[in-house]
């Protein structure tokens, strides 16, 4: 099982002093993060894309790129990659190209976004989102795997004989995951395509995505993919801790009741009961963690946002020492032992082209 953060990269004005980071401070600091995300032991780091304030990750592969180079072993991500408003054409060629310079340890995260405005920025509709990433989304999955491609669709220009390059590493696309907080349709198409499904639980009670979560297991199975258990699921997580709980929640509650994604609304004890939020020790996190197992069965990606809601990098480089050694150790343990043989681990370059290669040993 995969364990990493996301962050939607905000500049957020820290409540406690009245200080707001520059966007070059909060860039460099996302830098910082993901590379001591590696020191402690993650697997995964994963940038948001945004087009708006108070957001800077506009460019998730130029980060994503600077972070390979200063990196060894860390698999990079996207949460999300907006399907919609980008070029699925642009979207093959740079994640192919972030492939090759990061030796395959990158995959991709699509999805629609929550910021309206973003798409007539970008030529768009808003309303139509779903059929956006249904057709973008065609093109891009036949980019990677066809060497010449015609194609004609409804939102953008057709493509005469055209080959994207570079082709992939290996001639294996990067893994992708649909994510989602609403749209059964989006798990269908995650299922279709036996792509995985992530479920960003950040911001809703489970039994939304319970039943998001048990569409797709069951059309996975359907579309002769695996058995349902065996469907690739992710999903988010938020967590504050302090070796002591009440010094936790003490330190938090000012963070959350200001923060621009979920500040000025239920209460921090009402969002941790109803939600993944853990305030507290490691302990708690790692109980309230262990739990998303009995709501969504076995998965294989768990990341956590951290370094949001104006949160100093000093204290969020803090959250990662108590993640990395206290934390994800216990969870690789307790995980591990209750997951059945049959339920694959998260899929990695190495791992897509020993299964290619299997494939095409096989069918000689």
């Amino acid at each position: 099982m995969q364990f990493g953060i996301f962050t939607v990269g905000d500049v957020t004005t820290d409540p406690t002093t009245g200080r707001t980071p520059s966007e070059h401070e909060r860039i460099t600091a996302m830098v910082t993060i993901a590379r001591k995300a590696e020191e402690v032991g993650l697997d995964v780091f994963a940038t948001g894309e945004h087009h708006n304030r108070p957001f800077v990750p506009s460019s998730p592969t130029t980060m994503l790129g600077y972070i390979a180079a200063r990196t060894e072993r860390l698999q990079l991500s996207t949460a999300t990659t907006l399907i919609t408003t980008n070029d699925p054409v642009k979207i093959a060629e740079d994640f192919a190209m972030l492939q090759h310079l990061a030796e395959g340890r990158v995959d991709l995260m699509l999805g629609r976004g929550n910021t309206g405005p973003v798409y007539p920025w970008f030529g768009k509709d808003i309303r139509d989102g779903i059929p956006l990433a249904i057709e973008n989304y065609h093109l891009l999955h036949r980019l990677w795997r066809e060497d010449v491609v015609d194609w004609e669709g409804k939102f953008r220009t057709p493509l005469q004989s055209f080959t994207s390059t570079p082709r992939p590493l290996d001639d294996v696309p990067p893994f992708v995951w649909h994510g989602s907080i609403r749209s059964p349709e989006i798990a269908e198409q995650a299922a279709y395509y036996g792509d995985g499904f992530f479920a960003n639980n950040i911001f809703w009670p489970k039994e939304h995505f319970q039943r998001l979560i048990a569409l797709y297991r069951q059309r996975y199975e359907h579309y002769g993919h695996g058995s349902a258990d065996q469907a690739i699921v992710g999903l988010g997580g938020q967590v504050f801790m302090r070796k002591n709980s009440q010094d936790a929640v003490r330190e938090f509650r000012p963070y959350f009741d200001n923060a621009p994604v979920y500040g000025h609304g239920p209460s921090l004890e009402e969002f941790t009961e109803q939600t993944p939020l853990t305030v507290g020790s490691p302990q708690e996190v790692i109980d309230k963690t262990l739990t998303f197992r009995e709501s969504f069965g076995d998965y294989q990606r768990q990341l956590f946002l951290m370094d949001h809601a104006g949160l100093p990098l000093k204290t969020v480089l803090e959250q990662l020492d108590l993640l990395g050694a206290e934390v994800v150790p216990v969870l690789r343990e307790e995980f591990a032992a209750l997951r059945p043989a049959h339920v694959p681990d998260a899929p990695t370059h190495a791992s897509l082209v020993a299964a290619r290669d299997a494939a095409v040993e096989a069918a000689r």
